[in-house]
């Protein structure tokens, strides 16, 4: 891929212009355009990973997510080769949209590129391909979406057919049933679950937060943009603090082969003027993650997406994962909407919050803490509320960051119960300033009631175990290697250091008591750092657990102290867990 020279005067962190955007999507475009149907229907891009839909569909997936990204060009000429696609697509090639099928995805990227470039696109198809066109996407409006952010697919659906007047009524009820689902998802803070349960990952910005914030944007609707909006500024508030010095976005959830989709809210914000961040920062986050992957090998030599995190990664991968579902990386290019004398493309570029200072900071609802560093960039998420077990480990593990990634064997950030190291059923106990806390169960019938208390690089990582077996023994992991950064794990109570080497990664351990059930807390102080010459972990930290394993206090060698307390549930309380409170 070939882009301008870079502009360190207007970009001092990145380089990155808008020229930069527009040289990137143009080659994007252009790299897709010989995988084209002679119709220019189906976009057929080369890989062996078809997806669960098969391959009709991924041939949709190709056309239709290219489509999204021709619509934030706003280049006529590609979208000319597009208007060609649907003289025979719809009603003809495409498969048609049924319930929780992949085409409802696709139905939504297809509505709402032609809700972009309407005047430049849809206005000037013929009558009878209009016709063809609006009659496949009325099949959304019914469809049954998935229960999650696939109750948006028919929301975007309908604001396109509501907009040209085809089908009102049926448009109308499946936009306002659609925005009626989401809101039993949103917990507030700017943060919603991906459907039930504690689904949280990038799906908040780039489909719960961009889908209707678009709809009510392009509608004009300012009721449902100020609340809309107002929920997308609570978010990127938190959402900025997710990505690390080096542009990379943290390396935790699902559907991760999106890559710069990431940008996708950042640009969001700006657009409908709902965000907290100056636009000098804006600009720099979302360059700084286009950045980051075009530099590690995410465009292979034939200028395509691999289905990967730098190149071609399985590991990030899942059953709908097809040769193009890496096109929907597409939505970080929102702020070509922006015009070139726009501020975020005009004003200086401004650190990202990982770049300003070392930050500890508590996200409410996911019940997340997250931790970064200024000297090396590296953003930490310690995890105590977000879970989706089908998705192990992306969502379970105690800690994920934007210079690691999970590891199979042996896990990392686990705590591993006579054998078991699997977390479900996380149930969050709060967080503060500079902590978060979470208790779940093992198969076993054991508790695990997990605190994590931070300073600068360290972290105070503290278990509780509860009802199980006497003897049985413990193992703690650290921190996975990362890219050339340090992992370390001190043992400081109930815990021995592992024979490894690597004990970070391969764990410490211990046993619980002779007494069978009577509690014990197991604590150890780990750090992940770019730092190639760090201070001792004990000249950091000092750590005592009082009364019974039940009362921990830390301090810090800034002069910090903070205590915590264990507290089990009363007798005769059915189903309640242990808690975790601050002095």
């Amino acid at each position: 891929m070939h882009l301008p020279a870079e502009d360190r005067t207007t970009s001092p962190y990145t380089g990155y212009t808008r020229a930069h955007w527009e040289a990137a999507a143009d080659a994007l475009l252009a790299a897709v355009e010989p995988w084209a149907t002679p119709d220019r229907a189906l976009y057929h891009l080369p890989g062996d990973h078809v997806s669960h839909s098969g391959h009709l569909s991924d041939g949709l997936e190709g056309y239709a997510r290219t489509l999204l990204l021709a619509a934030f060009r706003q280049d006529e000429t590609v979208l000319g080769r597009y208007a060609d696609g649907l003289r025979t697509g719809p009603g003809g090639v495409w498969p048609n949209v049924t319930d929780r099928g992949q085409p409802l995805v696709e139905a939504a990227s297809v509505a709402l590129a032609l809700r972009l470039t309407r005047p430049l696109l849809w206005d000037r198809l013929d009558q009878p391909v209009r016709e063809r066109t609006a009659a496949w996407l009325t099949d959304a409006l019914t469809a049954e979406p998935w229960p999650c952010n696939w109750e948006l697919f028919p929301v975007t659906v309908g604001g396109f057919l509501l907009e040209i007047g085809h089908g009102p009524e049926a448009a109308r009820k499946a936009v306002d049933r659609g925005l009626e689902r989401i809101e039993d998802w949103y917990v507030g803070g700017g943060w919603y679950t991906d459907g039930d349960g504690r689904k949280y990952d990038y799906y908040n910005g780039w489909a719960m937060h961009l889908y209707p914030v678009l709809h009510a944007w392009l509608t004009g609707d300012e009721r449902l943009l100020d609340l809309y909006g107002g929920r997308l500024e609570a978010h990127l508030a938190d959402y900025a603090h997710l990505f690390g010095g080096d542009g990379a976005p943290l390396h935790q959830g699902r559907s991760l082969t999106y890559r710069f989709a990431t940008a996708a809210p950042l640009w969001l914000g700006a657009l409908t003027g709902r965000t907290p961040l100056p636009p000098g920062e804006t600009r720099r986050l979302a360059s700084g993650t286009l950045k980051y992957f075009l530099d590690r090998g995410a465009v292979d030599d034939r200028g395509l997406l691999t289905l990967g995190w730098h190149g071609p990664d399985e590991s990030v991968l899942q059953s709908y994962s097809g040769p193009a579902s890496p096109y929907w990386a597409a939505k970080g290019f929102l702020g070509l909407l922006l015009p070139p004398d726009h501020e975020v493309w005009t004003a200086p570029e401004e650190p990202g919050p990982a770049g300003r200072a070392d930050t500890v900071r508590p996200v409410e609802g996911p019940n997340w803490l997250l931790q970064s560093t200024r000297p090396d960039g590296v953003v930490r998420l310690h995890n105590h509320g977000s879970e989706d077990v089908r998705y192990d480990p992306h969502y379970t593990r105690f800690a994920y960051s934007t210079v690691t990634r999970p590891l199979a064997s042996p896990p990392d950030n686990t705590v591993t119960i006579d054998g078991d190291h699997l977390r479900s059923g996380i149930v969050p106990l709060g967080t503060g300033k500079d902590w978060a806390a979470s208790t779940y169960a093992v198969a076993s019938g054991a508790q695990v009631t997990s605190l994590v208390v931070a300073d600068g690089a360290v972290e105070v990582r503290a278990h509780l175990v509860a009802g199980a077996a006497p003897g049985t023994e413990v193992r703690i992991t650290g921190w996975a290697p990362g890219q050339g950064e340090r992992s370390d794990l001190l043992p400081v109570h109930a815990l021995s250091t592992a024979t490894s080497d690597d004990h970070a990664r391969t764990g410490v351990t211990g046993v619980t008591r002779a007494t069978g059930g009577t509690p014990a807390l197991f604590v150890a102080v780990a750090r992940l750092t770019g730092d190639p010459d760090p201070a001792p972990l004990a000249d950091l930290v000092t750590v005592q657990v009082r009364d019974d394993d039940q009362e921990l206090t830390v301090r810090w060698a800034t002069g910090t102290l903070r205590r915590f307390r264990f507290t089990a549930p009363e007798e005769g309380s059915d189903g309640a867990s242990w808690s975790v409170t601050p002095d």
